[in-house]
């Protein structure tokens, strides 16, 4: 079974890397020929830093699915059109707008070194921090502060875009039209109903809703309408939810042999 798993505040707290108890977890996974595939709005450089050096080869699709990437290589990347991505940039400065702007790999941030996203941004140093201007391509903008939130977000739902607000953090997340996470597993070539999804905020409906099974990890609100499966938000419950799956499913196997010799 393919095992689906966004990162931050889903198998990862508080921007942590992943502990040791989950790296556990989720080799056991691996060992039991389970697939583990991580699907999270960090770009891929931001996603490497809290996995295992032998976890970086997964398949993985990052910024909310403007990035995929398996064996260590990115494969793809979806950027906003021309347009687009100037009339962001015009918002920006017109509401004077704290930002993190994300193209394959460098980056550009304006916003305090005391922020949380600035706390967890390229920890590694494995990129540069560029001006707004040199950014060739945008592939996720990420609004931390301005002058003007609500008539910022007005104006940038006139856009032909995809807005996730997260609602704990107060920031606008941004993507191109049409790219959510289920967009990048579709081109790591995941099929509907083959996969089990865990994820906690609303960037993991998508998944969700073409999930066999969807995991809630927390109580979000328009998660909870795609699944009965919930569990509370610490480590240890989701550690056991993983395990108590992987139980299930070798019980299922198990069950299945037995009836095929019964035939």
């Amino acid at each position: 079974m393919k095992f689906i798993f966004d990162l931050d505040g889903t198998i990862c707290f508080k921007g942590q890397p992943l502990s040791d108890a989950m790296v556990q977890a989720l080799d056991f996974l691996v060992e039991k020929g389970h697939e583990i595939i991580f699907a999270s709005a960090r770009p891929i450089r931001d996603l490497l830093p809290i996995l295992p050096s032998h976890m970086h080869h997964f398949p993985m699709v990052g910024g909310n699915g403007g990035f995929v990437a398996t064996g260590g290589t990115i494969l793809s990347t979806i950027a906003f059109d021309p347009a687009t991505a100037a009339s962001i940039i015009g918002l920006i400065r017109s509401f004077e707008a704290e930002y993190l702007i994300d193209s394959k790999w460098d980056y550009a941030y304006s916003g305090s070194e005391e922020h949380p996203i600035r706390r967890n941004l390229d920890p590694q140093q494995r990129a540069t921090n560029i001006g707004i201007d040199e950014l060739t391509e945008i592939i996720k903008v990420v609004i931390l502060h301005s002058l003007d939130g609500q008539k910022m977000l007005e104006e940038l739902l006139k856009l032909p875009i995809v807005i996730y607000r997260h609602a704990s953090e107060d920031i606008i997340d941004i993507s191109p039209l049409g790219i959510d996470k289920w967009t990048g597993l579709q081109k790591l070539g995941i099929m509907p109903q083959e996969f089990i999804a865990f994820g906690n905020d609303a960037n993991d409906v998508s998944m969700f809703k073409h999930a066999k099974r969807a995991i809630c990890v927390g109580d979000h609100a328009d998660l909870l309408l795609l699944t009965a499966e919930q569990v509370i938000n610490k480590e240890a419950h989701v550690i056991n939810k993983i395990i108590t799956l992987m139980e299930g499913l070798e019980m299922e196997g198990t069950q299945h042999e037995v009836s095929l010799l019964k035939c």
